[in-house]
């Protein structure tokens, strides 16, 4: 049975016990709706529920927890393409042991809305951490939140299909100036990996504020 971990909390995933060999990480989410208000809001019920584009990204980083490879070098400056950050530009890693799935758009359905798999048996020795960011496309400009997104989830499945471990978050009031966040991390452990539930927002709407100021 899954471990369900709260913000702040951790569990390892042992390589004598689950396949890391081709291990899932994904990531679910849904949208509030707004409630209408007075007699026309009786009347017709909820507003329409707004899509939210929620972009997971993978930093892969050294021992000292730092992300080294920043990809490709374009007009004198990184371009993050196939470096040791997998995004929506850049959806496979050069090792060819993770990679991103693609892009949902909207949130829409039951169970996973985006996913990241990882050879976490194979991935070099060089990396010794995987943080997880999610972020909300646009969400400044479009006024989109955490507050407003619920049932938020990530979670771990090994190769065999068997949930390892899970972390559920959804926002609050307090999440309302927040667009981004740091969900989880995966560290590489003598027997295997350590998931440990992150849970740290950020106003920002783009991974790479995030990157610069914690991952460099």
């Amino acid at each position: 049975m899954a471990v369900k971990l709260k913000k702040g909390q951790g569990v390892s995933l042992r390589k004598d016990v689950y396949d890391l060999s081709q291990v899932t990480i994904g990531l679910g989410w849904d949208i509030a709706e707004e409630k209408s208000s007075g007699f026309l809001g009786g009347l017709f019920g909820n507003k329409q529920t707004e899509d939210y584009d929620l972009d997971v990204v993978a930093f892969l980083c050294a021992a000292d927890g730092k992300v080294k490879n920043l990809g490709s070098v374009e007009n004198g400056h990184p371009n993050l393409k196939n470096g040791d950050v997998v995004f929506f530009n850049s959806l496979r890693h050069p090792s060819g042991y993770i990679h991103l799935t693609g892009d949902n758009r909207t949130g829409e359905g039951d169970g996973d809305d985006e996913q990241i798999i990882a050879n976490l048996s194979a991935l070099p020795e060089q990396y010794k951490k995987i943080a997880f960011i999610v972020q909300i496309y646009q969400g400044i400009e479009r006024k989109q939140h955490f507050g407003k997104v619920k049932n938020a989830f990530i979670h771990a499945v090994d190769g065999k299909g068997r949930e390892m471990a899970s972390f559920d978050l959804s926002g609050d009031a307090t999440y309302a100036p927040h667009h981004s966040m740091i969900f989880a991390e995966l560290e590489r452990e003598s027997t295997g990996w350590k998931f440990q539930a992150i849970g740290i927002p950020f106003e920002t709407d783009t991974f790479v504020h995030i990157l610069r100021d914690r991952y460099l």
